[in-house]
């Protein structure tokens, strides 16, 4: 294979597209773009040295590129925060495995080991690269004219002469300026000739494209030396062999299968059986629902965990253990499915009660994806698969984050809690307000509609009102800062302006507050925190 020389030019031609798209600029398309700009530039260094790309690991390009489109197409936190994530982890994937493919394949310990050697290779790898090719260099001088070899010695030790005495020349300067009023505008007049006062932020922004070059120099190398390598750890033999007796094993899975059954029984009977059985053991139907949804998912956490650990510690021998063992964690997790179920209905109960917030939405998809892990998680351990579990968790991790981009949850709390409103039920407008623009379009839908309660309409209008006086959805200038949703909103709220100026604005103290038509007043702040 070639010396990959050309990775060098092309890191830094990436490091000056970081300060370029990122430097004092608001988060918007530029992530997305430094993105499609990496897996370019990767591919390019990978093709320069003859190699191509294994066609499994073009299989992490299409969930790559929708969470870096997620970016700039949703604003609720936790979804950017997740898109963010699980793109730099699908981007680590890819470098790690782009000439061999075998991710499907890996273990928890494969993607241990060779993510803790691609950050080795970011931080040395390009050293190393760099010393061998100084080297290189040195054995071949016999081949080169004496000449050259002098004229890039004195070169270098020109840059280094002028790279010592800049700091020297500076502190004369300043000394000479003080001491003569007409040196020290001249020198001033050349300082702002060449834009000199920026001097420290040029340097530091030089210094950080030159770290981003580094890194990402380190991440290409790595991809283009080390990624076919394909043992995968414990394939053969596990790196901890299973030391825990059958009987041993079966007896504590045996145990919680039991307590299990006793808490299903009793939920069917007072939970899923209705009001009449849980008022009869002195609770109201509402305390009841409302309490413990955050234990039950915990409890099925924990389930998982317990599950897991015991299939990789238990010694089985033959058919009947493994099918005995593999049983009761079937029947665990059916009997947690049910748990779950019950832990989601607390739920929506709770939201029935008190309306729909970002932390109940999350805990909500989350469960659905706990229960799929689990489900799957006891197929592989019945098909003797275990190693597929890691894979498992990577699949979940991008539905989860998949399911909360696609669900839009600023917007689907919008929704549901103008419901609740029209049906009766009270409305935090506050809360409402402090959503992200991706709440704007199921706003301005309600406010728009015909079939809500004059009252929700009123209020969803009172929400635009406040979102125009606290969380502003002015729109940056510079094209590096454009997100789809700050944009959309901007254009749904511009030709309702003239219709909102019917709301009043009280901003003589805050919080501020808005009278709407029907003369009713919101505050536009809150201290929810769930």
């Amino acid at each position: 294979m070639k010396r990959p020389d050309g990775v060098w030019i092309t890191a830094l031609v990436l490091g000056w597209f970081f300060d370029f798209l990122f430097w004092k600029h608001a988060p918007g398309i530029s992530f997305a773009i430094f993105v499609v700009l990496c897996l370019a530039g990767g591919f390019l260094s990978l093709g320069l040295q003859g190699a191509r790309p294994a066609w499994r690991a073009l299989l992490l390009l299409p969930p790559l590129l929708f969470f870096a489109a997620t970016t700039f197409w949703r604003l609720e936190p936790m979804t950017v925060f997740l898109a963010v994530a699980l793109t730099l982890l699908l981007m680590g994937i890819l470098a790690v495995t782009v000439r061999g493919g075998g991710w499907l394949r890996y273990g928890p310990a494969d993607y241990l080991v060779r993510f803790l050697a691609l950050i080795g290779s970011m931080l040395a790898r390009p050293i190393v690269f760099l010393a061998t090719r100084e080297a290189d260099a040195e054995a071949s001088l016999t081949d080169r004219k004496a000449g050259a070899h002098k004229t890039r010695k004195q070169a270098g030790a020109v840059v280094g002469g002028l790279l010592i005495a800049l700091p020297i020349l500076a502190i004369f300067a300043s000394l000479l300026a003080s001491a003569d009023m007409i040196f020290a505008d001249w020198l001033k007049d050349f300082a702002t000739f060449f834009h000199l006062e920026k001097l420290p932020e040029y340097l530091l922004r030089g210094v950080l494209i030159v770290s981003v070059a580094y890194l990402l120099a380190g991440v290409f190398l790595h991809a283009i030396q080390k990624s076919s390598e394909e043992k995968r750890i414990g394939a053969e033999r596990p790196l901890v062999p299973p030391f825990l007796g059958f009987i041993q094993a079966t007896v504590v899975l045996g145990s919680v299968v039991a307590l299990f059954t006793v808490f299903v029984v009793i939920q069917f009977q007072y939970f899923f059986g209705g009001q009449a059985n849980i008022h009869e053991a002195g609770y109201t139907y509402a305390e009841y629902a409302r309490r413990g949804f955050g234990e039950l998912v915990t409890v099925a956490f924990f389930s998982l965990v317990l599950f897991l650990g015991l299939s990789s510690m238990v010694r089985r021998e033959g058919k009947t253990q493994r099918w005995v063992f593999s049983g009761l964690g079937m029947a665990m997790v059916v009997l947690v499915g049910v748990i779950l179920v019950s832990a989601f209905q607390r739920l929506l109960l709770y939201e029935a009660a008190y309306g729909f917030s970002r932390l109940r939405i999350y805990t909500h998809v989350f469960m659905i994806w706990l229960g799929i892990i689990l489900a799957a998680v006891a197929m592989l351990d019945m098909l003797q698969r275990q190693r597929q579990a890691a894979l498992t968790f990577l699949l979940a991790a991008l539905g989860f984050a998949a399911s909360l981009s696609l669900l839009n949850v600023d917007g689907f709390i919008v929704r549901q809690n103008l419901e609740r409103a029209a049906a009766g039920q009270g409305l935090d407008v506050a809360y409402l307000a402090s959503l992200s623009d991706d709440a704007v379009p199921a706003l301005v839908e309600a406010f728009q509609s015909e079939d809500l309660p004059p009252l929700t309409r009123d209020a969803a209008g009172a929400v635009l009102v406040c979102r125009l006086q606290v969380a502003s959805t002015r729109r940056e200038a510079d094209w590096r800062a454009f997100h789809l949703s700050r944009w959309q909103a901007e254009r749904l709220l511009t030709p309702l302006l003239d219709d909102l100026k019917a709301y009043q604005v009280l901003d003589d103290n805050w919080p501020v507050r808005v009278i709407t038509p029907a003369s009713v007043l919101y505050k536009c702040s809150t201290s929810y925190s769930d």
